[in-house]
Formats: C-alpha cells, structure tokens, sequence
C-alpha cells in the first residue's frame, strides 16, 4: 500500500489528521511496511518570515476584535481534538509564519530513505509550531530541531543557504492543483481513494480495511 499526503507544518488538522492516520497504520499492521509520504502545501506561501507570539488568533478573526471570542472557541476546540490523539497544542503561543524552509529540511530528510528519520523531522516540526511556540521559519530554530531530529547540521546549514529542494515543494503544490486538491490535509490511498481533511479516526480504518481486503483478494 502506498499514502501519500498534502500538509503543511502550520496546518493543525494536517497534524491531526496525519497522527491518525499514522495510528490506524499501526493497529491493522501495515506502517512498517507502507510507503507514507509527505507533500508539500503551503496555506499560505505569501506568509512572512517575521511573526509574533500571539498573532496565530488573527487567522480566526481577520484582524476583527469583535471576533475574538469566537476564535478563542475555535481554537480550544482544535486543541481538545488534537489531546484526543495525545497531541499538545499552545495555539495561543504559535508563531503564525512561513513555511517553505522546514518544506525544504523534510525533503532533505525523506533524501536519505529513512522513513524513521523523515517522521521525526517531520513530528519535530510540528512540535516546534505548536507546542514550543517558536518561529519555525527562524534559522536557528529549524537549526536546532532538525539536527534534534537526526539530519546533519552542515547539510542543513548548507540547505538554509541555498535554495535547495524548493522546486520540489513547488512541484508538489503543482501536482495538488492539478489534481484538484484545495486544502490540506489531503490523503490518497493507493492513488484510488482520497480522503479529505482531518477525518474522524474510523473514517481512516474504514477506507484502510477496505484496500487492504481489496489486496488481499487481489
């Protein structure tokens, strides 16, 4: 069975829905030996570099005050799904920022064809974002935590100075738009099924059951 998945590391259901995914992979016996892969999608590649601590509520209110309330629903309400995978989420401390260099550090780790290694830079990500409230596009930050993960530090302080990989995270947003695929998280199965969004637990070990039967019979 091959997955493959569109995420971004600043997409809280895209960590959701993944750590389920992930788990049903365990329980019916198939992680090991499936190929799960990441895609890049950007929410918003136009996101600047530079970001404060506290700013995450803008993306639930627009900048509008009388909003605020409501968004701070919003966002107790995605922190309470994400416990229920055993996730920690601060959203009132995240950093709200760009993306594309920690896009460009997993795919230096996935270059080295350790699935293991790949998980680690790619969970270490997410952490940093929503857990640790630091700036995932700050250089010593995604420094520090992909060299915590297992990547080299020359490799990737020679990634950081270049611009390396970055046509690859472009190629897989090209790819979702051709396909059809407008937000993230975004799972294909085999590339036969899809499932959008971060689903309910059951909707991810209903549609794996179902190719796994269908291989068996095969």
């Amino acid at each position: 069975m091959e997955i493959k998945y569109w995420s971004d590391i600043a997409c809280p259901f895209c960590y959701i829905g993944s750590t389920r995914m992930k788990r049903v992979m365990k329980e019916i016996g198939i992680y090991d030996n499936t190929k799960l892969e990441l895609k890049s999608f950007e929410l918003n590649p136009m996101e600047a570099k530079h970001a404060h601590q506290g700013d995450y509520i803008n993306h639930f209110t627009g900048g509008n005050p009388a909003m605020a309330a409501q968004a701070k629903q919003q966002m107790a309400y995605i922190s309470q799904m994400a416990a229920g995978e055993g996730l920690e989420f601060h959203l009132d401390k995240v950093v709200p920022t760009n993306t594309m260099d920690a896009h460009r550090l997993i795919k230096l780790a996935e270059s080295k064809n350790d699935p293991e290694l790949a998980e680690r830079v790619i969970n270490r990500f997410y952490k940093v974002y929503f857990t640790d409230g630091e700036s995932i596009a700050d250089r010593k930050v995604l420094l520090k935590a992909a060299v915590e993960a297992g990547l080299d530090q020359a490799e990737v302080t020679e990634l950081l100075d270049s611009d390396k990989y970055e046509n690859e995270v472009r190629l897989d947003e090209i790819e979702a738009h051709q396909s059809g695929v407008q937000a993230a998280p975004f799972f294909v199965i085999n590339n036969k099924y899809a499932i959008s969004g971060a689903q309910p637990y059951e909707v991810f070990l209903e549609a794996l059951k179902k190719v796994q039967a269908e291989e068996a019979a095969s």
